[in-house]
């Protein structure tokens, strides 16, 4: 069978390499509804009553109940228990319980004959074991609804605490009511519990009064446990003695097993490409799109309803993130321009160059140019992405150049130059003071790690503790561009291990020994994680198998595949994540670019290797994908105005879709020096995407709580912002006094999910039960007969 899973994903593989662009599959989704379509809906839900239905009369609740063919026995005995509920719990506190749901009767419930139900199912069950098992291993999150799903099925025990930060309990007291109800709809069974908070709860994280690169002293640090570090086949290796020679002295520290890996993701690899389980993915996600409708055209007025009752909060004072901008890129071109101007004034004969032995001054590099600062304009700096750059990434790259000058570029916008990143370090502070003016926008801002020499860490901490760039609002993520071709072509390496070693090596080193690395022991407590990064459409000349070369072998001038590198970072994350469990230091989380462009196999890893992702773009073209996605909530962070420039128009963009069938997805903004026009880049896309796509104030409010969810910012600052249950699955862990998003909405994503689980593992249950009924019935036959 193994043997066949190969077969097939190479076959694939080989087909990605030979097609430049994947061909579109023959899954088309329909467009959105004319506009007349559009109004006539409009007219006719401003007839609707949007009066709460807790106040209706019963008969009219029961007449409702009865055209949604729902259980209202329930639904009316807690109304009146409603009633009784003590004065001091609010009005607007109640959470709405009741809204107009669409249910499906009858034993076919997906449209499929109950054998492709149960082989769909099981492939679908396999896949979801697949990624547990690896974000299990590397300390990253799981989504708890879904694992709480896979326990029924699964003969060891899912340890869903292993995927959370330690949280402390809530301490109650007589200001907050408490009310549990018990509700089942649909075969699904939930607790939901709603909280109540005085509206004068504070939403905003302590601050500190101390800067967090003031304590610079190794001997205030934790200790040094005296381990030893070895790279050994591209995985770091850790000892308990400073002799890594001795192999008995080796640290038990999980990583993944590179053949269980390719074994895994062969069978990814077939089953995304399996008829039977495509059909009945792209039915489902066909399914979850029209009940959103549905559910937009009963139940908007109520949304809307629930939203104008919160006192205070409204779109613009809720917390956004923007979980995907890189650092070198994250002030909008006028910005630039004027600090640009503002440097040629106050520093003119500053040294920032040196050119063959001889330094030069910031007036000498623009006189070399022929410039003055009256001269330079937006025009000038020419770095706004526009139609030339689509599916043309080599010159998208070059519009980082202001001028289409490298030595510009190298002064004002890189940490490592002959002044010590001091320019760069300024204008992310204005970027910073911007944000923390805003108060509710947050980033998180991509820094570059090469992995060319073993002091990159080092020289970009002292950058940040230098320059004290820190803020409240921000948390670092750090990408490792794919150029280990362009690196060894040049002999800045000789093999792929040397590049891991200078990624990864440095930060075991500073875990082992905060004191050693100061600087960078302080700048990691704001690293949330790893981006891989670089030109996804670009053609890979390698399949990642088990021939392939290890990495201290790979001495190709072919750049190794996209899997190889994720495979790799991965790994060493993973055993990274246990040294600095041990150590009490936070893990850290794998969120690459992945399926912006290139073949469908990105997505595969992400889905296997990465807690969240960035883009997305080519699961419109994998139904089997998508869905997987869906029922593993994993984070998608989406930049349509970046796709619109590069590789997809617009209004091709499948934001909107994904959205509707509740996929985990946030709106970023990549690049707002190319891409954007104003000092809010983030509330550009925002507005850009609602004008567009006609999203609703609901829809907007439900992105901004997805992207801090997603985000890599502490469990312990997400309730402030969230409300403090925020952990909790479903309408418990929504506060909209706090997110604007109605208990109605996140009640509906999560029975519709929790409809989606259990239509899956009831069919295997039910499969089960059958087979040992069977062979039950054998065993009785059997003795009958020898009788």
């Amino acid at each position: 069978m193994d043997g066949k899973y190969k077969e097939i994903a190479e076959e694939l593989f080989s087909r990605s390499l030979a097609e430049s662009e994947m061909r579109s599959a023959p899954y088309e989704f329909p467009e959105d509804s004319p506009i007349e379509q559009l109004e006539e809906r409009r007219h006719r839900l401003e007839r609707q009553i949007s009066q709460d239905v807790k106040f209706e009369p019963d008969i009219l609740l029961r007449a409702k109940q009865e055209f949604m063919k729902t259980d209202s026995a329930t639904d009316l005995e807690y109304m009146k228990e409603q009633n009784q509920v003590s004065e001091f719990q609010e009005r607007e506190l109640i959470p709405e319980r009741e809204y107009q749901r669409v249910t499906i009767s009858g034993e076919e419930q997906c449209g499929v004959p109950f054998t492709d139900l149960l082989d769909a199912a099981k492939c679908v069950v396999k896949a979801l074991f697949i990624r547990e098992k690896y974000m299990g291993l590397s300390m990253q999150s799981f989504c708890r609804t879904t694992a709480r799903y896979l326990q029924e099925l699964s003969e060891r025990p899912l340890d869903i605490g292993i995927y959370e930060e330690e949280i402390p309990e809530t301490t109650f007291t007589a200001s907050m009511y408490i009310h549990t109800h018990t509700h089942t709809h649909t075969h699904t069974h939930y607790t939901r519990t709603s909280l109540c908070l005085f509206s004068d709860a504070t939403v905003h994280p302590p601050v500190s009064e101390t800067h967090p690169y003031e304590s610079q002293d190794p001997a205030s640090m934790p200790p040094d446990t005296g381990y030893g570090c070895k790279m050994v086949n591209g995985v770091v290796h850790v000892y308990t003695t400073r002799n890594i020679m001795d192999k008995s002295t080796e640290l038990d520290l999980p990583y993944p097993d590179l053949q269980e890996y390719i074994a895994d993701m062969n069978v990814m690899m077939a089953l995304i490409i399996n008829g039977p389980v495509k059909s009945f993915c792209y039915r489902r996600l066909q399914y979850l799109s029209s009940k959103f409708q549905m559910h937009i055209l009963l139940n908007e007025m109520k949304e809307l309803a629930a939203q104008k009752k919160v006192p205070h909060r409204d779109f613009y004072n809720i917390r956004k993130v923007d979980t995907h901008i890189h650092a070198s890129s994250c002030m909008n071109q006028k910005h630039l321009l004027r600090f640009i101007k503002r440097a040629m004034k106050k520093y003119p004969t500053e040294i920032v160059h040196v050119e063959r032995g001889k330094g030069q001054t910031l007036m000498e590099v623009f006189e070399s140019m022929n410039l003055t600062a009256f001269d330079l304009s937006v025009d000038t700096l020419d770095m706004h992405a526009d139609r030339n750059t689509f599916h043309r990434f080599d010159k998208f790259n070059a519009k980082y150049n202001p001028i289409g000058e490298s030595i510009l570029r190298e002064i004002f916008i890189k940490t490592d130059n002959h002044v010590e990143g001091k320019y760069f370090g300024h204008i992310i502070k204005e970027v910073m003071a911007d944000l923390e003016e805003s108060k509710y926008q947050n980033v998180e801002l991509r820094l570059s790690i090469y992995g060319r020499c073993r002091d990159e860490w080092d020289k970009l901490a002292k950058w940040a503790v230098k320059h004290r760039v820190h803020s409240n609002n921000v948390r670092w993520l750090i990408q490792v561009p794919r150029l280990f071709d362009v690196y060894h072509t040049k002999k800045q390496l000789s093999n792929f291990q040397e590049m891991l070693e200078n990624v990864f090596m440095p930060l075991f080193e500073v875990t082992v020994s905060p004191g050693s690395h100061p600087e960078l022991h302080l700048f990691l407590q704001h690293v949330v994680g790893f981006d891989s990064v670089d030109d996804e459409s670009k053609p890979e000349h390698h399949i990642f198998n088990l021939d392939s070369p290890l990495p201290g072998n790979w001495t190709e001038e072919h750049n190794p595949p996209y899997s190889y590198y994720l495979y790799y970072m991965y790994a060493n994350m993973t055993v990274l994540n246990h040294l600095r469990r041990q150590r009490g230091f936070h893990t850290l989380v794998l969120r690459p670019h992945c399926g912006e462009a290139g073949p469908i196999h990105h997505l595969v890893s992400g889905f296997m290797l990465s807690e969240n992702i960035s883009h997305g773009l080519l699961l419109r073209k994998a139904p089997v994908l998508q869905y997987l996605y869906y029922l593993a909530q994993i984070g998608i962070a989406m930049s349509p105005l970046s796709n619109n420039s590069l590789f997809l128009s617009y209004h091709r963009n499948p934001l909107p879709e994904y959205l509707s069938r509740g996929l985990m997805v946030s709106l970023s903004t990549d690049d707002p020096l190319q891409f954007h026009f104003t000092k809010e880049p983030l509330m550009e896309e925002y507005s850009i995407a609602a004008q567009v796509w006609k999203l609703s104030s609901c829809d907007m409010c439900e992105l901004a709580r997805n992207s801090v969810l997603m985000s890599g910012f502490s469990h312990k600052v997400k309730r402030y912002w969230l409300g403090p249950r925020c952990i909790e699955e479903g309408q418990a862990g929504n506060d909209i006094r706090r997110t604007n998003v109605p208990d109605i909405r996140v009640a509906y994503r999560y029975e519709t999910m929790c409809e989606e689980l259990n239509l899956i593992t009831q069919a295997i249950r039910t499969d089960e039960m059958e087979t040992i009924e069977e062979e039950g019935s054998l065993c009785i036959t059997a003795v009958q007969g020898e009788k």
